[in-house]
């Protein structure tokens, strides 16, 4: 692969307190067959959101192996079309990323290459096409650096409960970002995180259920500072219910509720 062509899928942009570059490990980090399947599935997924006519799709990739949950992909982001001055365009992902296991995360501003330049699970792409609608009230906030920051709450944990506001994951801050651009203008826009896990029961958002013994939260709870369960309500997390938000359920919710086109688009 040219070198030109891994620069292009790697290029990203700082803006406010929007962080560029990784989470974690560095790219020299990585070897040389796992960087090679990333810019691989970077390039085709590039070719295929360019044949798609969309400006903005939310995708997911499948960093972790969660199949004993039931559950396919870990991690979505925004991706969205940046014209550029020249009269092309690039493909911008908008996520927030744990930093490195610890309690703390941050909102990333990345090009293809970097989004999908980790030791994944599987070299797998999934994305959605918004709506209309909701593709035009999305690139205003992506685009703008202080908006897509606005209900950002940088304490993390990778299960945190979709109805509160103690922590929040990645999933988690893009469904209530999607709630604060869908509803800016309007007569009761959304300003706060209690306000925009509102909007989302009202649109009939429903996060996934996981089972998790006391064991496996106890062990969990001990060793990563990344994980709590003392935002669940007692009575779900004494019965293993441990309710979050996942890929699968968002995407399963953007069909339900008409913000996105149909079915994932599954890129290999």
């Amino acid at each position: 692969m040219q070198r030109c062509l891994a620069a292009g899928l790697l290029v990203v942009s700082f803006a406010g307190q929007v962080q560029a570059g990784r989470a974690c490990n560095e790219p020299q980090d990585l070897k040389p067959e796992t960087v090679e399947k990333s810019m691989t599935l970077a390039w085709k997924t590039l070719q295929a959101l360019d044949a798609s006519g969309a400006k903005v799709v939310v995708m997911a990739r499948a960093g972790q192996d969660l199949s004993k949950y039931g559950v396919r992909y870990s991690h979505l982001g925004f991706v969205y079309r940046q014209d550029t001055a020249d009269g092309g365009h690039v493909w911008r992902v908008l996520h927030k990323l744990n930093l490195c296991g610890t309690a703390e995360s941050a909102i990333y501003r990345q090009g293809l290459g970097e989004f999908f330049l980790d030791d994944l699970w599987q070299y797998e792409a999934a994305w959605v096409v918004l709506s209309p609608q909701a593709q035009s009230a999305m690139l205003r906030v992506l685009q703008d650096a202080q908006q897509s920051l606005v209900l950002h709450q940088p304490r993390y944990n990778m299960v945190a409960y979709p109805w509160a506001e103690k922590y929040q994951q990645s999933n988690q801050w893009a469904i209530e970002t999607l709630a604060f651009a869908m509803t800016a203008g309007t007569a009761e826009p959304v300003t706060s995180r209690a306000q925009a896990q509102r909007w989302l029961q009202r649109a009939a958002y429903q996060p996934t259920t996981l089972t998790i013994s006391p064991l496996v939260r106890l062990g969990a709870r001990m060793t990563k500072a990344n994980v709590a369960f003392d935002d669940h309500p007692d009575e779900k997390r004494y019965s293993d219910r441990i309710e979050t938000v996942t890929v699968d359920s968002v995407f399963a919710w953007l069909k339900r509720a008409n913000l996105s086109a149909g079915d994932p688009v599954v890129q290999r």
